[in-house]
């Protein structure tokens, strides 16, 4: 179970990989990248984001590149 703190910091984690990928979509920013910016590995990353948003991160930029 997630503590308070935790959860705050995994919301917070997810809502800046979120403005990254909204403020970079147009350069495709791989999911390495992503991670970064948020430092994360790879692997963590992905775990978390789809936990918190229902979709990968791949799914979520292709999502944003149609609009």
């Amino acid at each position: 179970m997630l503590t308070t703190k935790q959860f705050t910091s995994d919301y917070e984690t997810v809502e800046k990989a979120i403005q990254f990928i909204e403020n970079n979509h147009d350069k495709q920013p791989s999911l390495s990248k992503i991670a970064d910016s948020v430092n994360l590995s790879e692997f963590h990353f992905q775990k978390l984001f789809s936990r918190w948003v229902g979709i990968s991160p791949k799914r979520y930029l292709q999502y944003l590149t149609k609009e």
